[in-house]
């Protein structure tokens, strides 16, 4: 573990016995990390930070600049969901009708108002949590939403991402063999050589766009293992706004 200081940005160098290649990651708390494949160098690690200073320097910019998200999600918390912050409205049943908790959801449907939360049947001891037109159902709690919120992001993303990655595959004609999706805490996705490709759940809170772009990215390098020229050719040929998803 060694700490490259100087002009460049701090960044920490981490061996791997599973990379195949040098990478440079931005983690959420700012910490940057080198990876250094099994095979790989410290001098050849550093060369490789060094020709992405710039870009480092951009991914802090934007980092600072991104708003910071509520550590406890309650009723009225607002949420990134499908690319939009969107406030947490609640629900709950009584006498298998939808009766509104939070202030200004609306009546329930036998009041001859709108159901503050249109969705699919719940049982009683479960609320309906609301997030624009989407609906999750949850065990009733008075503590924080976010666990069990986001585990329902995630299951949500295991049926939408494989089935996206398939389409842009097809689309495009990579070679792609297999995709999963994950819970990284660093990265939006990764390849492997074996025409694997793992997607983060997260990108289901992402707009329609950052979420493509990703796959898009991720389908390039199994045809190109790197971040060449040749790479970024044809991520730009396959997602032409790349550089503002990204």
């Amino acid at each position: 573990m060694n700490l490259a200081g100087g002009a460049a940005p701090a960044v920490q160098f981490l061996r791997s016995t599973r990379a195949r290649r040098y990478r440079l990651t931005l983690r959420r708390d700012g910490t940057a990390i080198a990876t250094v494949p099994a095979r790989g160098s410290q001098r050849e690690a550093e060369k490789f930070v060094a020709a992405h200073v710039a870009w480092l320097e951009r991914a802090r910019a934007r980092q600072k600049q991104r708003p910071q998200g509520e550590a406890t999600w309650t009723a009225g918390t607002r949420v990134l969901w499908r690319g939009e912050l969107v406030e947490i409205r609640l629900a709950r049943l009584a006498d298998d009708r939808a009766v509104p908790l939070a202030a200004g959801a609306g009546m329930n449907r036998e009041a001859g108002a709108v159901d503050p939360c249109p969705g699919p049947e719940l049982r009683l001891g479960r609320i309906a949590v609301c997030l624009a037109a989407d609906v999750f159902s949850l065990r009733s709690s008075d503590g924080d939403l976010r666990p069990a919120l986001e585990a329902q992001f995630a299951r949500r993303a295991k049926v939408e991402l494989p089935a996206r990655a398939w389409e842009l595959a097809a689309e495009t004609g990579a070679p792609m063999r297999q995709v999963s999706v994950r819970n990284q805490r660093s990265r939006w996705g990764s390849c492997s050589a074996r025409g694997t490709i793992s997607l983060n759940w997260r990108l289901v809170q992402t707009p329609d766009s950052v979420r493509d772009y990703n796959i898009y990215h991720e389908l390039a390098h199994l045809r190109e293992m790197n971040h060449s020229d040749r790479f970024w050719a044809r991520v730009a040929e396959t997602c032409p706004g790349w550089r503002e998803a990204e």
